[in-house]
C-alpha cells in the first residue's frame, strides 16, 4: 500500500514540476537571504503576524493556531521548517494564508515582495541534490532580470511546490485520504 501512496506522491510532484516549468504567476517572499516563489493560485490572503495559540506536542515549526473568521488555521513557520538560521519576528513578518488541498494553512515568512509573472524561458529546472538534501519541494529556479544595459542584474527565485510541502507526512496537516 505504501508503494501506491509513494507513486501517487511522485506523480503529483512531477505534475506540479511540469506545471511550474510552464510558467505562471508567483507570489515572492523572503526567508532569510533567499527569495522564494509559490503559485499565486494557492494564496488566499496575506496577513500581519499575530502570536498564535500554542498547541502542545506540535513539531517546533508549527507555531500554533489562529482563529481566522471562525476557521481555526494552523500556522507553520517556513523559516524553521526549511532550516533558516534565525526566525526573528518584526514589522515585516507576515503570514501567507494558503488553500492547500481544501485546507486553510498559514505560512510565516520574513516578508512578501511582489507577484511576478514568469515565462517558461525564465524558469530553469531545480538542480539535482544528494539524498541528504531534501529538495523535493523545489520545482525550479526563476531568473529575474532587473535594470537594463550595464546596470542589469539577475536575481534567483527559488520556486517551490507549497502544496507538496504543506501536505508532506512530517507536517501532519493534510490527511492523504482526502
Amino acid at each position: 500500500m505504501d508503494m501506491i501512496t509513494d507513486a501517487q506522491h511522485v506523480a503529483a510532484h512531477e505534475a506540479a514540476r511540469a506545471q511550474t516549468h510552464a510558467g505562471g504567476e508567483f507570489l515572492t517572499f523572503r526567508l532569510g537571504a533567499e527569495e522564494y516563489g509559490i503559485d499565486i493560485l494557492r494564496v488566499q490572503e496575506i496577513r500581519s503576524y499575530e502570536q498564535p495559540t500554542r498547541i502542545a506536542n506540535a513539531p517546533h515549526f508549527i507555531k500554533g493556531v489562529v482563529n481566522l473568521r471562525g476557521v481555526i488555521v494552523p500556522i507553520v513557520d517556513l523559516r524553521m521548517k526549511l532550516g533558516c538560521e534565525s526566525a526573528e519576528y518584526n514589522a515585516f513578518t507576515v503570514v501567507i494564508v494558503l488553500n492547500v488541498k481544501g485546507r486553510v494553512v498559514g505560512a510565516v515568512v520574513d516578508s512578501v515582495s511582489d507577484v511576478l509573472e514568469l515565462g517558461s524561458a525564465s524558469i530553469k529546472p531545480a538542480p539535482e541534490m544528494s539524498s541528504a538534501v531534501d529538495a523535493s519541494y523545489i520545482t525550479g529556479i526563476g531568473a529575474i532580470k532587473s535594470g537594463s544595459g550595464d546596470d542589469a542584474s539577475e536575481r534567483m527565485l527559488i520556486l517551490m511546490d507549497i502544496e507538496a510541502l504543506m501536505a508532506s507526512a512530517d507536517m501532519g496537516l493534510i490527511n492523504e485520504l482526502h
